[in-house]
Order: structure tokens, then sequence, then C-alpha cells
């Protein structure tokens, strides 16, 4: 016989059911992650005013480094094959690497050279330019590295270095300590270069660094034979306010949170005041298009130091790129244009 068991089951849920749940889970989800992403974006500033070094470490970047893979100790993997690297002393427990390349006509004859030989080449016929870098990376910069062949093709000696903390340098950044460090390697190439002319370039943030150092060399009256800034703002509060990738820029109480920490770790970069106390030739190059320091801050800076009295008996000069040439903020160095502009 055949016992037939019935087993009663609740219905299925309809296909509607499983939509809508999908459908508000998914809204739960989404909810939470929209609350969490405004918490944390209020948070920020919050954390930033209470602590300034953070402020201060996304001014400087020093520990973004890029390229990363790349020994600094050996500048010919770069191609630069001839480039010496140093190591200097600013002070005690501070040690910065620093490179130095040779002029084209000097190539050959530096291949294989040591330190000693490159430093003997400064004292040769052809001028000097210290090269200031911005923030992040290191002095092996792919267009850094661009720049320095650049420069070299057209007969300069470039030195240039990692400031402390940056790089394969030693020490804790900040404005006094990187514009000491710029000081210690401006002597140390006067030391050397005998009456040959010496250039200052800074570029991006490096330009606070080169007005910081032109201004002091002024006043104890050695200043540099001429001063080139790439990409230049007018102080580090309106490169902080102008900056095109600040999204807090319109948060109320910005300069409060933001700019106030960065006063309060020491950090100015006055280039609008620097100007007004340096008596040398000045050369401002900036692309239109740039996106990090916006252009009118480079053409304000120009025409605070084109009125200024300290400048009265200069040259000061402006030359802009226009946006079609894609130069951008770090690609001034692919300018036909460049060997003209520099002569």
């Amino acid at each position: 016989c055949c016992i037939q068991v019935c087993l009663s089951l609740p219905p299925s849920p309809s296909p509607f059911f499983f939509l809508l749940y999908r459908r508000y889970g998914l809204w739960f989800r989404l909810r939470k992650l929209i609350i969490w992403l405004l918490g944390v974006y209020i948070a920020i500033p919050f954390l930033v005013k209470l602590c300034p070094a953070i402020q201060a470490k996304l001014v400087f970047l020093n520990f973004v480094r890029v390229p990363y893979f790349i020994d600094l100790k050996r500048p010919q993997d770069q191609g630069l094959n001839h480039t010496c690297n140093y190591y200097l002393q600013p002070e005690e427990d501070v040690t910065i690497g620093v490179w130095h390349t040779v002029p084209a006509a000097l190539w050959k004859n530096a291949r294989g050279k040591d330190q000693l030989w490159f430093e003997d080449a400064l004292g040769s016929s052809h001028p000097v330019i210290l090269y200031l870098h911005g923030n992040a990376g290191t002095r092996g910069g792919d267009h850094r590295v661009e720049l320095y062949k650049v420069l070299s093709s057209l007969g300069y000696h470039v030195v240039t270095f990692d400031y402390r903390g940056w790089g394969d340098s030693i020490g804790s950044p900040s404005e006094r300590g990187m514009t000491y460090d710029a000081l210690h390697v401006f002597d140390w190439i006067k030391a050397r270069s005998g009456d040959n002319p010496v250039y200052i370039w800074g570029h991006s943030l490096g330009t606070g660094v080169a007005t910081n150092l032109v201004r002091r060399l002024c006043e104890r009256e050695t200043p540099p034979d001429a001063l080139i800034l790439e990409s230049p703002f007018t102080n580090i509060r309106e490169e902080a306010r102008s900056h095109p990738f600040s999204i807090y820029r319109y948060f109320p109480g910005f300069d409060w949170f933001f700019l106030d920490p960065i006063t309060t770790s020491g950090i100015k970069f006055a280039n609008d005041e620097n100007v007004k106390y340096i008596s040398c030739s000045l050369l401002i190059l900036h692309a239109e298009d740039d996106p990090v320091v916006p252009f009118h801050l480079g053409k304000k800076l120009y025409n605070i130091a084109a009125t200024s009295r300290s400048f009265r008996d200069y040259k000061v000069q402006f030359v802009p790129f226009h946006t079609d040439l894609g130069y951008r903020h770090k690609y001034i160095y692919r300018s036909p244009e460049l060997p003209r502009i520099l002569r």
C-alpha cells in the first residue's frame, strides 16, 4: 500500500519582493557609505587643525617618492652619464644628496671621473644653474632629469639636490631647513666656480625656497647673477586657497581650519614679500594651463616685482606659454624657445 504524506509549504515569495528587497538593501548600504564619507569629510578639517603637522606634510609631500625604484647614487641609470652624485652636510645630523651635471662640452671628459674632477670642473668657463625642485618626488624625477639634460646641452653646469627629508637626504623638512640647505649648496658652488655666473632656478614650491635664498643673498650683498622662477605662486596661503585640487576651498572656516595651521607650522614661502628685497635680474616662466599653480598667481607675482624699487636697475621678464602648447605644470623644458629665452 502507499501512504501519501502531504506537507504544507508556505507559498514562495514573488520576484517583485526580491527586487524590492535588493533595491532597498542597496539604497541602505549606499546611504551608510554617503554618511560615512560625509563624516570623514567633516572630521578632516578638525584633525588638521588639531595636528598642524599633517598640513605641513601635505605642503611638502616629501614622503611621495616618484619614481620609487631608482638608486639616487647612480644618476647614470636615469641617462645622466655625465653626472656625479655627492653628499654634503649643511648642519650636524643633516646630510643632503646632490647631483652635478656638467655642460655638453665636457661630457666625454667626464666619463669615469671622480668627485674631485667634477668639483674642479665648476671652475671651467661655463655658467652654473642651481636648481631647486618642488614638492614630492626626488632630484631623480623624470621631468627634472629632462630639464637637466636640456640645460646641460645649452652649456650649463646643473647642480641640484634633495632637501633634508626628501629622497636619500637625512633630516626633517621645514622652510627654514630647506632654505639653509640651498644656501649651503650655493656657497659650496661659489667656492669652486670662480667668476663664472651662477643662476638660481626654482620650480613650484622650489620658487619659495629660491626667493628665500636670493633675498638672504642680497641682504648679505652676494646676489646670484639671475633668478629664474618656473610656475611660481605669490605665497603659500594664496596657493593653497587657489589650488584646483582643494576640495575644501568653500568649506566654512577654510582659512582657520587649513591655512592657519600652515602658518603655525612656520611655512610661509612669501614670494610676494621676498621679491621686494631682491636685487638681480628676474625671469618668470609660467604655462597658462598649469593645473597646480594657477597662471594668475605667477602673473600677480610678476606685477609685484615689476613695480618694486629693488628691481629698478635690473631686468624683470615674464614669459607665458599658451595653453595650446600643453606644458602644464612641469613640461616647460619641452619648449624649443627655451634657448632663446635663457640667452
